[in-house]
Order: structure tokens, then C-alpha cells, then sequence
């Protein structure tokens, strides 16, 4: 009796009777009340009590937390290996070894084990270092090819639905990975994929991706490991699905990508809808496949496409083929009777007319073909109608032909873009890794054909593996003397034979009933029967109404339809069809039908069968296996739901059976799945003793192999010595490796040091030569060196000495040439002051002439004047006399002549006095203009006189003064009709000579200088930076200063709200002194570099100090402000108020005056604020609203701008 305590972990024997029904593991949980309560790993609890205990046994602790390699398991027994897969399953693992045989099981969801570093902890690691992965199957495949020089494959193999597809695209990544070149080739090996999965893979009940074809994927490695090419094989396609699919079920996934991601140009151009409008992809009711973007995928598909060398040609007829099969798969037809034979036609609708289109032929010749069958008998052709069945049966015959050799072409040009033909150079050998990914072992509720090829196909693959692991295995131990307990296993050689190998095999009745004219489903059954109806694997009908067949699979009993059989198996076209093909223009079509349309009509009837074409190539794919060193990945579907984290205990216990792993571990456990033959064991591992010598200079190489294995293993480890091999376990072949990597590297680490070494001593001789050398020519450097030193001394001593006598020689010549000089010098001077002497009398004597000519002159003047005078006098006198006494017109005359000589005085006199203010002016300016160049220019006065005719500001607003000469024009505003007169008055015309300016638009200036999003339209806000780029930090607040001043210039931006009057005097200080003293760029500078000094040196105001308001507040305030204290506490510390220009102008409201007095003033002080001004003021004007101040003020900026520059 058992004794049991809490927590003990037991098997659970529930003997329901089922076939697929094993003992489930439990654990303890109360053991005390009389009855035991267990709570099994499927979270069910049982009371069992202990008189019924007998079906409680003790779990192995190998079985408790599940192990990664089941040969090491304790309860070696079918419940232990399914109670290890669920164990490892739950916990997210679904890798376990058996051997090197790797178990996957499907997560049906996607786990973070496959990145690159999964990738570079992998590789070039021995099976068992790291835990289960299909990477390490992956690792070993390349490794041992590198380094045993044999081809390597991977078989893998499981149900549809257990995640073969997706195990193959983990070890092509992984191989890509580290082949270490990451070429083109390798990107086009891996770009395969995606093609062929979109045309041979679909949606069935069990997988949302099966493969519904085979294929054999060949990697070719040249010698340095790197992929150089592939080629793949294709094997036996499910062309049916194309016209029919059972529920729940989906055509193949190119259609549904192709309808997804297709540009809607082309869609229209192929006539092309959505997936629900074609029979062909309805039928099983399915159009959405959860888990699949069909847009993107198309995406990959056209990318894939471009990477293995398709031209858009090429892309373009493959959719226009794909496009024709959906719009055949919706004609109709119609049942018709002429003379008295059922007849059909095509029911006329734009699907025919399109995919007769497509396909470039004639829709009427698409309905003949259709519709009739043309028989030529003795020479003469005979037409006979269809009926509609047959019609139907037709054009699904011709679809599935395109389809099928569609695909073919395609897996013909990957082959072509990707196969690289092995060199003809002699010793350079390639080796290949071969990939099987073909369809799991089916059993559907219908089984057709296909299933019993794809049967077939499996139970070879399934021989392959009992082959290799069993019947081999056991053979080579009983010819080596090994010792061995046989064990058995189950063998499908029995099914094997009846479907394909022994004489009238079912295959073969198949193949020679569908030659037959007359032969039909229905003979080939009956003679089935006949020939095989005492076979333990045959299962005949029950009676001879059904039309189904058993066959027992190793996998389990499989029931055919028969019905169809012998039409699948010819694979055939007739010749109508052929005939269409061959009138198409399309070529794309006539080159995938080029070997039907080359066949004429005998040979077409010769044409080997679809079941002999498969048979034949499922033998070269066995030959081609049985060469290679075979890795076998077992893949497990836990569930037929498809869901993750569900675990069906009878479903992966049926697929454990029948796939023989039970065998598989027994024999893997008590066999030696690693053996070497003694020469490759001693040249291996005979680094591991020193002093043996390679194998083929020694005669007795077994006694060398004992010596080795024994020294290194121990005489009694359980390893086996053959005639010819020594047989190890992967634990021995493991240690060996290890402890061969170690001697290696000692031994390399030895030739390493003795190189180093030879390599240092061999540095050190050249180094002493080389300071030899240079010693040598550095002593004779240093020689050379002294020598000019020496040279150059007394070339010194040569010049001093020479210097001194030429210094004395040179002494006394100047003393000389003084003197003569003296003398010239003064003949010289007297000689010039006699000619100036006699100039300056020559210059005073002209004066003096000329003074007494012009004295002489006035005299004269003077004369005549009182001549003329005293003759007026004369005539007045005369004149009077007529008119008074005489003594009275004397008088008179007298007087009006002394009136005219003291005029004449006064006149004289304002001459001589203007001349003389004439003179004292003109030297007054001299001495002005004198003083002017020698003082500083004044910024202020000259604004202040070129602007002094503003006049001071008023109280009220638009009244600051009278406009000067020529801009009276200004003062004058229009209004009303005057106004829009002058608004509209449209500018006048270029002249046809002057150059065209259309191309120099404000719009394509803004877009090109502006910064950030700034537009050359009028905006009613404050600008966040200025329109132009500014280098200096001044310019750029100041900019943002003048943006506001125009804003409330404009009346676009209400004034402060407040007013704060500060009587110091300073109202009667010019506006432009005061812009110069708080904007002019030596103080923004000056303020800037305090600043920065002031945030050094305090740490605690830095954030105050960085801020824009206080940037703003201390450049434009200067220290010694006249303002009040509270202007200042308001402008600094106010939170409310937020500065966003100079102070001048925010403090109070400011009239127009003021506002331009700033503007014209910052264009002034600021040159490179001019083109800013002007800018600012053209957004104004590009607005509706243009007003006159926007061409005062761009008027007054471009005036000042070109008088500076003039």
C-alpha cells in the first residue's frame, strides 16, 4: 500500500477505457480525512478512497517539474512524456529534446525567444548547453556541415496545423543570421517565403496558414560557410481549392491580399471588387481570417516580388491571370436541349467579357470552349454539347490548370533569381542544408485524392524516421557485436508496400485505370477491392453502394471518397481548352501552358498521371534525404481550436503515438546515437593524449581508441567499441568535445606564445637597428649642427669687425657730406627766398594795382553817379523854373539833389558793410567746419534737426504738428468718396522698356526669409520673434518692440490701460534723445554684458534673470532711469503686466507722433532694423485696409535708408 502525505505528487489512473486515454499527474491535498483528495494537472479535483487506491502510484521526481531532455525521465511511459510537454507548456515552453530530436508544440501566439540575441546565444553551441530551442537544431545543422564536410536536412514534420511552415522560417532566419555575410542572396533565400506562402498556403479548419503543397528548400554553403544560393522543390499543389472550399475554410491567400492592398487604378483596370462579389472565395463562407492583415501582406508580396528579380511586367499579367480565375469562377450557366442532348450556354455578363479580355482571347471562343467538346476520331472532328455539369467541370478544370502552372513558373523564377549552378573549378566542394516543410498528415470528414497523396507522402517521411532511427540503428549495433536489447517499435512498411511499392498497389490500379478510356471511379474501386480486400491496412466498403475506401495509416484509419479520383489523377486538358490557349495574344499565358500547347494530341494522352509525376519525386526526395545527415523537428498541435494555452491531452497523446516517440526515447535512451569510425575518432580526439600519431600512419587504431575514450571517460562508462566504430552517448560526445576545445586551446595558446615571442624578438631587431640608425644619423645631425653654429660665429665675428671699419669710414663721410650740405642747402634757401622775395613783390604790386584800379573804379563810378546827379539836379532845376521862381526851383533842386547823394552814401555804405559780414561768415564757417572734423557726430542733434519741424507733442492725438515742404500731401486725409477714389486709384503702368518685376511678389519674398511661420500677410497680435533673422539679441527685441508700436500705431492693439504721470523734467527732453539713450546699441551691449556678469555672480536670481520680461526690462531701462521707483517695481515685478516692448512707449499712452518718432527713430539708430520697418509695414499694406500711416511710415523708413547710404 501506498503512503501518501500532502503535497505528494501521484499518477492518476482514471481507466475510462478510451483508446488515447492515459494516467493524468495529481497532487495530494488532504490525506487525513479518510479519503485522499488529489487535484490533477487539469484543475480537477477527485476523492478517492483507500480501499480504491490501487490507481495511485508515485510520480518519478524527473517528472514533478518536468525536464528539458525526456531521455533523462524517470517514468519512462507515454503519461510521462505528455505530463512533460504540459509542464513545460504551461510555463510558455514549448521546446523539449528527445536526443537531438527537438518536440515543438504550438503556442498559437507569439513568444520573445526569437531575437537576435536568442540568435547570438545559439550559435555555435552543442545540442544540450543551452535549453530546447529550434535554433540549436539549426546551430548543429550548420556546424556539423562545416565541420564533418557532409550535407546536412532538417525534417520536419507534424499535423496540419502544428506549426511546420513557421518552424522552417525560424531556422532560414537563424541560417541567414549567421552565415555571417548578410548579402543579397541571403535576402532574396529569405524573400521567398512570402511569395510561396501567398500562393500555396490557405485557411483550413485546423490552420490559419497550412501549407497545401510541399516543398524541399536546398541551401548551397560554399567552403568559408557563407549562402551562396538555394534551389526549391515543389510537391504536389491542392489546385481543387481554387474552385471549392469546405466551411469555415479560405481559397489561398494571394486572392484576399490581392483585393486588400491593390491600388484602386488597378483594381478598376482588372474589374476587380471586394471578396465577397466572387464564388470562388465564398464558398466556405469565409472571407476574414483573424490573426491575418491581408494589406500588409499584399505589401510583402510586391516587395518580395521586387527583391527576387520580377519585373512589373511580370507582376502585372500574374494579377491579370489572378483577376480572370475570380471572374470565371462567376459565369453562369444555363441548361439547354438540342437534338435531344443536354446541352448548356454561358449566361452572358461582364465577368466573361472581362476574363476573356484578360486573357486576351474572344469571349465567344471562351464560350465554345465552355460549353462543347471537340472528339477527333479517325482523322475527323466531331463537336459535342456539355451539359451543365460538365460545363461547370470544365471551367473548373481550366482554372485549376492556370492556377497550377501559374505556380510552377513562380517557384521557377524564385529558383532562377535565387540557384546558383556549383563551379566547374575542380576541389571546391559546396555543401547543403535541405529544409522539408511538407503537409502534415490530414483526415478530414471528405478525403479525397489529395489527402492520399499527402498520406503517402507522410508515411515515406515516417519510414524515413523509423528507418534512420530504428531499423538502422539496431542493424549497425547487431554488425558492430554491440550489446543490445532489441526493442521494438511499430513499422509502416506493411502500408508502404500496399499503396506504392509491391506489385498492383493501389497507386498503380489508379494509374492504370485512369489510362484506360472507359475506366471510371467506380472499375478502379471495384478492382481496389478485388486486389486488396484481404489487407490488414485495406478497409473495403461495407457494401457496393459506397463509394469509400480505408487505408491504415501509421497515423490511424483514413476513410476515402473515391468518386473524382481517376479526373485528379490524369490532370488533364482537353484539346478545346489547349486550342484557346494557343489563340490567346497574351504571351504570359502561352509561356506557363508553352510544354501543353508544344504536346499535340497523342502524345497529351501519354502524359504521365498526377500520382506518378508525385511518386516519382517523392522518390528523389527520399534518395536525397537518405545522403544527408538527418535532424528530425516533431511538431505537436495541442489543440484543434487553434487557441493558446490550451492543451488536449488526447489529441497530443495520439500524436506522440502514432509518430513513435515512445520508441524514439527508449532507443535514444539505450542506444549510442553518436559513433565515429576509428580513424575519424583518432584524428579527432587525439590531441586529448600527446604522442599519438595520425590515423593513417598507425596500425592499431582501435587499441588507440580504448586508450583515448578510457583515459578521458573512464573504463566504466557505458560506451560500446565495434569492429569498425566506437559508439558514445551525447553526454560522452559532449565531454569529448569539451575537453578536445580545451586541449586545443592550450595548444594554441602554446603556439600563440612561442609566435609572440619570435614575433617580439624579431621587433626587437629591427627596433635596435633602427635606433642604430638613427643614432648614426642623429650624432651626425648634432655634428653638422655645431659645425654652422661655429660657421655662423665667425661669420659674426667677420660682419662685427667689418661693421667697425666700415662704421669709422661711414663717420667720416657723413661729417663731410654734412658739411657740403650745409653749404648747398643754404645757397639753396637764399636762392629760394630771393625768388619768393621777388614773387611776393611781384603778387603785392599786382594787389596794390588792383586795389587802386578798383578804388579807381569806384571813384569813377562815384563821379559818374555825381555827375548824373548834379545833371538831374541841372534838369530839375530847369524844369522847376517853369513852375516857380528860380531861387525856389534852386532850392528845390538842391535838395532833391542832396536826397540823392546821401542815398548813393547809404548804399555805399551797406556794401562795404555786407562785404565785410561777408567775410567775417565765410571765415566763421572755415573755423565751424574746422572744429566739426575734429569733434565726435552727434546722433541726437542731427535727428533732432531733421525732425525738429514735428514740434513737441500735443495733448491730443493726430495733432503734433505741421508737415514740411513736400509732404503737405500727407496731412491731408481723404474721406469718404475722395478716400476710396484714392484707395482704388490703381498705381500706374510700368513703361514697355522698364523690367518686368511679376516674378519679385512679396508672397515669395516672405515664404523665402521669414522666419518660423510668419506669412507675408497682416496679423492683429504680437509677434513671437522678429520677421527677419537678427544677429544681435538688441536688434531682435527691438524689432518685437517696433511690431507693437505699429500694431497700436495702426490701431490693431488697444494702449496701456493706465497712465503714469512723472513730472522730472523730462517732457521737455526731445523724443529721439531719449530712443538713442535707451536703444542705441552700445547700450543694449553694454546692458547685455552686465547682465551676464551679474548672473554669474548671483545664483539665486538666475531664473529672474534669464527671464524674457527682465531681459526686456533691463534693456531697455537704463539704470539711471529718471522714471519714478514704482514704474520701475511695476515694470520688474509686476505679474500681470507683461512687457512686450521699451518702457517709453508702455507706461503711458503715446500719441502718433511718438509712435513714428519710434519707429523712424529705431530705423535711424538701427540700420539693420530698416528692412524690418519695412517689412512690418508692407504686411500692412497687403491687407484690404491701407491706410496712410502704412505709407507714412514705409516712406519715411526707405528715405532715411537711402540718405544714410548716400
Amino acid at each position: 500500500m501506498v503512503i501518501l502525505q500532502q503535497g505528494d505528487y501521484v499518477w492518476l489512473d482514471l481507466k475510462t477505457g478510451r483508446e488515447f486515454d492515459v494516467p493524468v499527474g495529481a497532487v495530494v491535498k488532504l490525506c487525513d480525512s479518510g479519503q485522499i483528495q488529489v487535484l490533477d494537472d487539469e484543475g480537477r479535483e477527485h476523492w478517492i478512497s483507500p480501499q480504491n487506491a490501487t490507481n495511485i502510484k508515485p510520480i518519478h521526481p524527473t517528472s514533478i517539474h518536468g525536464v528539458e531532455d525526456m531521455i533523462r525521465l524517470g517514468d519512462l511511459n507515454e503519461a510521462g512524456i505528455l505530463r512533460n510537454l504540459l509542464i513545460r507548456y504551461n510555463e510558455r515552453v514549448i521546446y523539449t529534446y528527445t536526443g537531438s530530436i527537438l518536440v515543438a508544440v504550438n503556442p498559437y501566439q507569439l513568444l520573445p525567444i526569437y531575437t537576435p540575441d536568442q540568435i547570438r546565444l545559439y550559435t555555435n553551441r552543442k545540442i544540450g548547453e543551452m535549453p530546447p530551442h529550434i535554433f540549436a537544431i539549426a546551430d548543429n545543422c550548420y556546424f556539423n556541415m562545416k565541420r564533418n564536410n557532409k550535407d546536412q536536412c532538417c525534417i520536419i514534420s507534424g499535423e496540419s496545423g502544428a506549426g511546420k511552415t513557421e518552424s522552417t522560417k525560424l531556422i532560414l532566419q537563424f541560417l541567414a543570421a549567421i552565415s555571417g555575410q548578410h548579402s543579397w542572396i541571403e535576402q532574396q533565400v529569405l524573400e521567398a517565403t512570402p511569395i510561396l506562402e501567398a500562393f500555396g498556403n490557405a485557411k483550413t479548419i485546423r490552420n490559419d496558414n497550412s501549407s497545401r503543397f510541399g516543398k524541399y528548400i536546398d541551401i548551397h554553403f560554399n567552403k568559408r560557410g557563407a549562402i551562396e544560393g538555394a534551389k526549391i522543390e515543389q510537391y504536389l499543389l491542392e489546385k481543387s481549392r481554387v474552385c471549392r472550399q469546405a466551411h469555415d475554410e479560405r481559397n489561398y491567400h494571394v486572392f484576399y491580399c490581392m483585393l486588400r492592398g491593390m491600388a484602386p487604378e488597378m483594381k478598376a483596370k482588372l474589374g476587380l471588387g471586394r471578396a465577397t462579389d466572387y464564388s470562388y472565395l465564398t464558398m466556405g463562407n469565409c472571407t476574414e481570417c483573424d490573426g491575418r492583415d491581408d494589406l500588409s501582406d499584399y505589401s510583402s508580396i510586391l516587395s518580395a516580388m521586387k527583391v527576387l528579380m520580377f519585373t512589373e511586367t511580370e507582376s502585372c499579367e500574374i494579377s491579370k491571370l489572378l483577376a480572370s480565375i475570380l471572374h470565371m469562377g462567376n459565369l453562369r450557366f444555363e441548361a439547354r436541349t438540342y437534338d435531344n442532348l443536354d446541352a448548356c450556354v454561358v449566361v452572358r455578363s461582364p465577368d466573361l467579357v472581362t476574363a476573356a479580355s484578360l486573357m486576351e482571347v474572344e469571349p465567344k471562343d471562351v464560350m465554345v470552349c465552355l460549353t462543347t467538346r471537340t472528339l477527333i476520331t479517325r482523322g475527323e472532328s466531331v463537336t459535342t454539347p456539355l451539359s451543365v455539369e460538365q460545363g461547370l467541370d470544365v471551367r473548373d478544370a481550366f482554372v485549376k490548370g492556370i492556377y497550377g502552372r501559374l505556380f510552377v513558373w513562380i517557384v521557377e523564377k524564385i529558383n532562377a533569381a535565387i540557384y546558383r549552378p556549383p563551379s566547374c573549378e575542380s576541389g571546391i566542394i559546396r555543401r547543403s542544408i535541405g529544409l522539408l516543410d511538407i503537409f502534415g498528415f490530414e483526415n478530414f470528414v471528405v478525403n479525397s485524392f489529395e489527402q492520399l497523396c499527402i498520406n503517402f507522402a507522410n508515411e515515406n517521411l515516417q519510414q524515413f524516421f523509423v528507418r534512420h532511427v530504428f531499423k538502422l540503428e539496431q542493424e549497425e549495433y547487431n554488425l558492430e557485436d554491440i550489446s543490445w536489447q532489441h526493442i521494438e517499435f511499430t513499422d509502416n512498411q506493411d502500408a508502404l508496400d500496399m499503396i506504392a511499392n509491391k506489385p498492383m498497389n493501389i497507386i498503380s490500379l489508379i494509374d492504370e485505370e485512369s489510362k484506360f478510356p472507359k475506366g471510371t471511379d467506380a472499375t478502379m474501386l471495384y478492382k481496389l477491392n478485388s486486389q486488396h480486400k484481404l489487407n490488414s491496412n485495406y478497409m473495403p466498403p461495407k457494401n457496393s453502394y459506397e463509394t469509400q475506401f480505408g487505408i491504415q495509416h501509421f497515423a490511424g484509419m483514413v476513410h476515402y471518397e473515391s468518386r473524382g479520383f481517376l479526373e485528379k489523377n490524369r490532370d488533364s486538358l482537353h484539346t478545346d481548352i489547349i486550342q484557346l490557349v494557343h489563340s490567346s495574344k497574351n504571351k504570359f499565358i502561352k509561356q506557363i501552358f508553352q510544354a501543353d500547347v508544344a504536346m499535340g494530341v497523342e502524345t497529351r494522352k501519354r502524359s504521365p498521371t498526377l500520382s506518378s509525376q508525385f511518386k516519382r519525386s517523392l522518390e528523389m526526395l527520399m534518395r536525397t534525404l537518405s545522403v544527408c545527415q538527418p535532424f528530425f523537428v516533431r511538431c505537436i498541435k495541442p489543440n484543434e481550436l487553434k487557441k493558446p494555452m490550451l492543451f488536449d491531452r488526447e489529441l497530443c497523446i495520439r500524436q506522440l503515438r502514432y509518430s513513435g516517440m515512445m520508441e524514439t526515447i527508449r532507443i535514444r535512451r539505450a542506444g549510442y546515437p553518436i559513433r565515429y569510425s576509428f580513424a575519424e575518432f583518432v584524428d579527432r580526439f587525439r590531441v586529448l593524449m600527446p604522442g599519438v600519431k595520425p590515423a593513417h600512419i598507425q596500425a592499431d587504431l582501435r587499441g588507440t581508441c580504448m586508450q583515448i575514450v578510457s583515459a578521458q571517460l573512464g573504463k566504466h562508462e557505458d560506451w560500446q567499441i565495434g569492429k569498425t566504430k566506437i559508439f558514445l552517448k551525447d553526454h560522452h560526445d559532449m565531454q569529448l568535445e569539451i575537453e578536445r576545445d580545451k586541449a586545443i586551446t592550450d595548444k594554441v595558446i602554446l603556439i600563440q606564445k612561442v609566435a609572440r615571442g619570435l614575433k617580439a624578438r624579431t621587433n626587437f631587431l629591427r627596433l635596435r637597428s633602427a635606433v642604430i640608425f638613427i643614432q648614426k644619423v642623429w650624432r651626425g645631425y648634432r655634428s653638422r649642427k655645431n659645425y654652422q653654429i661655429m660657421k655662423s660665429g665667425f661669420i659674426r665675428l667677420q660682419a662685427v669687425c667689418r661693421s667697425r671699419k666700415f662704421y669709422r669710414n661711414y663717420r667720416i663721410t657723413r661729417h663731410r657730406i654734412t658739411l657740403l650740405q650745409a653749404r648747398c642747402r643754404g645757397f639753396l634757401i637764399r636762392q629760394a627766398f630771393g625768388r619768393r622775395l621777388r614773387a611776393v613783390l611781384t603778387i603785392q604790386a599786382y594787389t596794390r594795382g588792383m586795389i587802386a584800379r578798383r578804388l579807381c573804379q569806384r571813384l569813377r563810378a562815384e563821379r559818374q553817379h555825381r555827375l548824373e546827379a548834379e545833371r538831374q539836379r541841372l534838369a530839375e532845376e530847369e524844369l522847376l523854373r517853369n513852375q516857380m521862381t528860380i531861387r525856389r526851383a534852386k532850392a528845390e533842386a538842391e535838395r532833391k539833389h542832396q536826397e540823392r547823394l546821401n542815398q548813393l552814401a547809404q548804399q555805399q555804405e551797406e556794401r562795404e558793410r555786407e562785404e565785410k559780414e561777408e567775410s567775417r561768415r565765410k571765415k566763421e564757417l572755415l573755423e565751424q567746419m574746422e572744429r566739426e572734423k575734429e569733434q565726435p557726430v552727434d546722433h541726437s542733434d542731427m535727428v533732432d534737426r531733421m525732425f525738429g519741424f514735428l514740434g513737441d507733442s500735443g495733448p491730443l492725438p493726430n495733432k503734433d504738428g505741421q508737415g514740411p515742404a513736400g509732404f503737405e500731401d500727407l496731412e491731408k486725409t481723404p474721406r469718404g468718396e475722395e478716400a476710396e477714389e484714392v484707395l482704388n486709384e490703381a498705381p500706374p503702368l510700368p513703361d514697355e522698356d522698364e523690367e518686368d518685376l511679376s516674378e519679385y511678389k512679396f508672397s515669395k519674398f516672405a515664404a523665402t526669409y521669414f522666419q518660423g511661420v510668419s506669412t507675408h500677410t497682416y496679423i492683429r497680435r504680437p509677434l513671437k520673434q522678429p520677421l527677419l533673422f537678427h544677429e544681435d539679441e538688441g536688434d531682435q527685441l527691438a524689432a518685437l518692440a517696433v511690431w507693437i508700436t505699429v500694431l497700436r500705431f495702426m490701431g490693431d492693439l488697444p494702449e496701456p490701460k493706465y497712465q503714469m504721470v512723472i513730472n522730472d523734467g523730462s517732457e521737455k527732453i526731445p523724443v529721439m534723445t531719449k530712443i538713442y539713450e535707451t536703444l542705441g546699441k552700445r547700450t543694449y551691449k553694454r546692458e547685455l554684458q552686465e547682465l551676464q556678469v551679474e548672473g554669474e555672480v548671483s545664483s539665486t536670481d538666475t531664473q529672474k534673470r534669464n527671464s524674457v520680461r527682465h531681459k526686456l526690462v533691463s534693456l531697455t531701462l537704463k539704470r539711471k532711469s529718471k522714471i519714478t521707483e514704482e514704474v520701475t517695481r511695476r515694470l520688474t515685478e509686476g505679474s500681470d503686466y507683461v512687457l512686450q516692448g521699451n518702457s517709453m512707449l508702455e507706461d503711458r499712452p503715446t500719441s502718433n507722433l511718438e509712435k513714428l518718432h519710434f519707429i523712424i527713430g529705431n530705423g535711424i539708430l538701427r540700420p539693420a532694423l530698416r528692412s524690418e520697418a519695412l517689412l512690418q509695414s508692407k504686411t500692412k499694406l497687403n491687407t484690404d485696409d491701407k491706410s496712410v500711416e502704412s505709407f507714412n511710415i514705409g516712406d519715411m523708413i526707405y528715405f532715411i535708408d537711402t540718405q544714410e547710404k548716400s
